[in-house]
C-alpha cells in the first residue's frame, strides 16, 4: 500500500517513529512469578477511578468487575449467556416480565446470605439519580418494579417489551448487598469499601487508584481461584508497562502499545495476544448544536473522505487494527453489516463537500483525547484534516478528566475514544452513543430512534441482527461519528501463565487464572 502525504510527513517528522524506538529498551524476559505462585501481578493501563461497577463506566470496572462482583446471569469465555447467581429466569410471552430463581446458600464478603432483596436493593441503586450510575439510562426509561415474592425470587416488571434485558442484567448488574448499601450514608460511600460476593474482595486500594489489591473470597458460591491474591497495578506510561513485563515485575500486561506488538511476540517467555475487543475506535461528535459546523451533514461527510483510515491502520496501529465503516463492529454476535466499509479516502471530494455546505476555507474546532489512547492516532487524523483547511486544536486529557468531561456531554465539539462492549448486543454502543437520550450522545436521528424503538420489543439474534444492520447504514451514510478502527487489546503474559482471553471483550476475567 502507498502511504499517503500526511503519513509519509508524520514518518519523516518522527512522529510515528518515536513510540517504536522508545520502547525498544529492554530485551530479557523471566518467566518466574514477579511474586509467588500464590499471586498474579496484572499491569493496567489506566488508574482505577471508581470501585462502584454500578456506577462508573465499563471501561473503567472491566479491569476489576468480573473479579469483585457477580450477576444473575453472565457471559462465558465465547460471549454466551449463562446463568450465574440465578439458576433459571422465566421470561413472558411479550418479554416485559422476567422472573429470576435465586441460588441458594450465597454469601457476600462481609458473610451475609444473598436473597431477593439485594437484587432490588442493587436496580435501586443504579435508579437512585445521586448515584450518578452511567447503567441509569438502561435501566430507568424500562423498569417499572421489581417484585420479590419470597427470599429467592425476583420478577422485574418492564414499562416496554424489551429484547436485550437479558443482556443488560448480565453486563451491568453486578449484586450488592441490600443492608450494607442501607447502612451508608450516602451512595458515593460504597466505593469506599466495595462489597459483593465474586471470587475476590478487595484487600487494598491505593490512593489515586493506582493500585488495587485483591484477596480470594474462599466462601465464593462457585469454583474457587487458584490464584489467591489479586494485584493490579496502573502502569500508564505504555513503554514502562512493555519494560515491566519484560523484566518479569509483572505477570500479564494489558493494552500494549501497538509498535511493540511484533517486537514482544519474538520474546521466548511471553505469549502474546492480539484480541478484538468489539470496541470501535472513533470520534463522537456533537451535531445537536445548530451553530456548529458539525450540525451539517455534508461537514461530517467531508472529514470522513478527508481520512485515510487504511495508513492509519497499517502506520499508527501498525497493522493491528481493522477498517470500520459503522459504529457496530463486525466482533459482535450480531447485528453487523458487513458490506459497510468505511469512507474511502478522497480529500478532493472532502473539499467539494465543505464548500457546499459553505465551509469552503475550512473552520477551526478543537478535539479532546482519551489520554490512554496512541497520541499519534490524534495527530495523524489533525494532520489529514488541516489538509482540507480544517485546523485541529488538541486537548489530550488523563482518562479520568476526560471521562468526567464525556459522561456530562462536555467533551465536545469532537472527542476521540473507544467504546467498550459490555452487553454482547449492539444496543450498548448504540443506544449510548447514538442514542437522543444516551450516555454518550449528541446525536439524534428520528430514523435511529424508530429503529430502537423497534429492536426492544425483539428477542433473538437473527431478529434483532437485522435490525441493526438497518441502524449501522445509517449512522455510515449520515456519518455519525468518525469512524477510525476496529480496536483490537494486545496482551502480554509469562508462559507459565494459565489465562485465556475474554473474546470480543475487553473485561478481564481472572476467575480461572492459575500459573502451570
Amino acid at each position: 500500500m502507498v502511504f499517503s502525504k500526511v503519513i509519509r510527513a508524520l514518518l519523516a517528522g518522527g512522529v510515528l517513529a518515536a513510540s517504536v524506538l522508545a520502547s525498544g529498551v529492554v530485551h530479557a524476559t523471566t518467566d518466574k512469578p514477579a511474586v509467588d505462585r500464590d499471586t498474579l501481578v496484572v499491569g493496567v493501563e489506566k488508574e482505577f477511578q471508581n470501585l462502584d461497577g454500578l456506577v462508573t463506566i465499563s471501561g473503567d470496572s472491566l479491569r476489576y468487575g468480573w473479579q469483585i462482583y457477580d450477576t444473575l446471569y453472565g457471559f462465558d469465555l465465547e460471549g454466551k449467556i449463562v446463568p450465574r447467581l440465578a439458576t433459571s429466569v422465566t421470561i413472558s410471552p411479550d418479554s416485559k416480565v422476567f422472573t429470576y430463581k435465586l441460588r441458594k446458600g450465597v454469601k457476600f464478603h462481609n458473610g451475609t446470605q444473598f436473597t431477593s432483596r439485594d437484587v432490588k436493593a442493587s436496580v435501586e441503586h443504579i435508579l437512585d439519580p445521586k448515584s450518578k450510575s452511567t447503567r441509569r439510562p438502561y435501566f430507568a426509561p424500562i423498569v417499572d418494579s421489581i417484585e420479590t415474592p419470597d427470599p429467592y425470587t425476583v420478577t422485574f416488571k418492564l414499562k416496554v417489551p424489551d429484547g436485550a434485558f437479558q443482556n443488560k442484567v448480565a453486563g451491568y448488574l453486578y449484586i450488592l448487598p441490600g443492608d450494607y448499601l442501607a447502612s451508608l450514608a450516602n451512595p458515593d460511600a460504597f466505593a469506599q469499601a466495595p462489597v459483593s460476593l465474586g471470587p475476590y474482595k478487595v484487600k487494598r486500594y491505593a490512593p489515586g487508584g493506582s493500585e488495587l489489591v485483591l484477596e480470594r473470597f474462599d466462601d465464593f458460591w462457585g469454583e474457587k481461584p487458584k490464584i489467591k491474591t489479586l494485584i493490579f497495578k496502573a502502569i500508564t506510561e505504555p513503554v514502562s508497562r512493555v519494560n515491566a513485563i519484560l523484566r518479569g515485575e509483572i505477570d500479564v500486561a494489558v493494552v500494549l502499545p501497538f509498535p511493540d506488538y511484533d517486537r514482544l511476540k519474538k520474546e521466548a517467555g511471553l505469549d502474546v495476544i492480539s484480541s478484538p475487543v468489539a470496541s470501535p475506535l472513533y470520534i463522537r461528535v456533537y451535531t445537536d448544536d445548530p451553530a456548529s459546523p458539525f450540525s451539517k451533514r455534508e461537514v461530517r461527510q467531508a472529514l470522513s473522505y478527508a481520512i485515510d483510515t487504511n495508513a492509519i491502520i497499517k502506520s499508527v496501529l501498525h497493522g493491528v487494527g481493522e477498517p470500520l465503516g459503522t459504529f457496530i463492529s463486525n466482533y459482535y454476535p450480531y447485528g453487523a453489516k458487513k458490506s459497510i466499509k468505511a469512507y474511502p479516502y478522497d480529500p478532493k471530494k472532502a473539499r467539494e463537500l465543505l464548500a457546499k455546505a459553505g465551509y469552503p476555507s475550512g473552520f477551526e474546532t478543537t478535539l479532546n483525547i482519551q489520554g490512554d489512547l496512541p497520541k499519534e492516532l490524534s495527530e495523524t487524523v489533525a494532520a489529514y484534516w488541516g489538509q482540507i483547511g480544517v485546523k485541529v486544536k488538541l486537548n489530550r486529557l488523563t482518562y479520568a478528566a476526560f471521562q468526567r468531561l464525556n459522561n456530562t456531554h462536555a467533551s465536545g465539539p469532537l472527542a476521540l475514544s473507544q467504546f467498550t462492549n459490555a452487553l454482547y448486543d449492539p444496543i450498548h454502543p448504540v443506544g449510548g452513543a447514538f442514542s437522543k437520550d444516551g450516555s454518550w450522545s449528541n446525536y439524534n436521528n428520528p430514523e435511529v430512534e424508530a429503529l430502537l424503538q423497534k429492536v426492544n420489543s425483539v428477542s433473538g439474534a437473527q431478529q434483532r441482527g437485522e435490525i441493526f444492520e438497518q441502524v449501522g447504514q445509517i449512522l455510515h451514510d449520515d456519518a455519525a461519528g468518525f469512524f477510525l478502527s476496529e480496536y483490537f487489546y494486545i496482551y502480554a503474559k509469562k508462559k507459565s501463565v494459565q489465562w485465556d482471553v475474554q473474546k470480543g471483550s475487553g473485561f478481564l476475567n481472572f476467575r480461572t487464572a492459575g500459573w502451570k
